[in-house]
């Protein structure tokens, strides 16, 4: 009994001389102090100097937190994060983001009644921060076959819903060189996306999450709407007017042809484009 006591009693005070650990939100990663940037440097930064933040993402990804979650000495104000190779250490004080303040969250929006198709989709469009565009592939593998990509979007600042789809692109992407080559494309939103879904335990897939399909012509933003496209992409996606300046980014924006949308049960809805663009996803108190 007595040895027992003891054993219980080597293994507590062994406790007290062990060094402490954290969990870390895997949504945040570390980065060296080389490449720490403040919030308020980060405003200052010009377009020529802030490609190099964003140049290489693998290397940001090899300095990020251990697999496991762990990191060592987390009480201090620079945290010790062991690498695979036991003879580097990293310090790191600071984490990569931008402050969440500046963008303006509208807050908990429940959808229109279902009935309302109109103004279903045009709330789909305006609280949806991204979705998936298809286009006509001319990649050599998969030549004429239908490509999917994730892009993030905007049809105006959260005050001011347009129904008019905004991307920022680049023709390095593959689905821009697509564009270039036969300009026709679908974009799909899903309620999925936010808060809704989830509270309403309702399946991606369920009619009753409602998905909406835009398809139509994507085409360069013209001198005369590029100011408010910038405010509209920009305001909901702050640090997108950060990225690399080398890769020459330009707006676009989708004409459409057709509105559908699947928000109950029974079948789907070809919305008017005329009433698409005619309703608004705001309610009468707003």
């Amino acid at each position: 009994m007595g040895h027992q006591y003891l054993s219980l009693a080597i293994f507590f005070s062994s406790l007290c001389f062990c060094r402490t650990y954290t969990i870390r939100n895997s949504v945040s990663w570390a980065v060296s102090p080389k490449d720490v940037v403040v919030e308020e440097e980060l405003d200052a930064l010009s377009e020529e100097v802030s490609p190099s933040l964003l140049r290489d993402n693998v290397v940001l990804w090899k300095q990020a937190y251990p697999p496991q979650g762990l990191v060592e000495g987390a009480e201090s104000t620079g945290e010790r994060i062991k690498s695979e190779n036991e003879n580097v250490d990293t310090v790191s004080s600071h984490v990569f983001s931008y402050r969440v303040g500046e963008v303006k969250e509208p807050g908990n929006v429940d959808p229109p009644p279902h009935e309302d198709t109109a103004r279903t989709a045009r709330y789909i469009a305006h609280y949806s921060d991204w979705g998936h565009l298809s286009t006509i592939s001319t990649q050599e593998k998969i030549k004429g076959y239908p490509f999917g990509n994730i892009f993030s979007v905007s049809d105006g600042p959260f005050e001011n819903s347009t129904g008019v789809i905004y991307f920022y692109v680049t023709a390095m992407d593959k689905s821009v060189a697509d564009l270039r080559s036969n300009p026709n494309a679908s974009f799909t939103i899903s309620e999925s996306e936010g808060e809704y879904c989830r509270k309403m335990i309702y399946d991606p897939e369920d009619p009753r999450c409602a998905r909406l399909t835009l398809t139509g012509k994507m085409v360069d933003v013209g001198p005369e709407e590029l100011e408010f496209a910038k405010e509209a992409v920009f305001s909901r996606h702050p640090i997108m007017g950060k990225w690399p300046v080398g890769h020459k980014w330009f707006f676009m924006k989708l004409e459409l042809v057709q509105v559908w949308l699947q928000n109950w049960f029974g079948g789907v809805s070809s919305i008017p484009v005329e009433d698409y663009f005619r309703a608004t996803p705001f309610s009468k108190k707003n």
